[in-house]
C-alpha cells in the first residue's frame, strides 16, 4: 500500500506542476492557447486520479 500511496502522490504533484509548466510555455510564446487547454485537462485528470489512488491506499 506504501507505493499505492506514493504512486498517488506523485500523481498529485504532477498535476499540481505541470500547470505552472504550462504557463511559463505560454509566457515564453511557445504553446499555443488550445494546447494549454489541453495540457490543463492532463493536470486535472493526474491530480484526481492521483487523490483517488491515495485515498485507495489509505483505506
Amino acid at each position: 500500500m506504501a507505493l499505492l500511496r506514493a504512486i498517488g502522490r506523485f500523481g498529485q504533484l504532477l498535476g499540481l506542476g505541470i500547470p505552472v509548466f504550462a504557463v511559463l510555455l505560454q509566457l515564453g510564446g511557445r504553446l499555443l492557447p488550445s494546447q494549454m487547454l489541453v495540457m490543463l485537462v492532463v493536470a486535472v485528470c493526474c491530480f484526481g486520479i492521483g487523490r483517488i489512488l491515495e485515498g485507495y491506499a489509505h483505506s
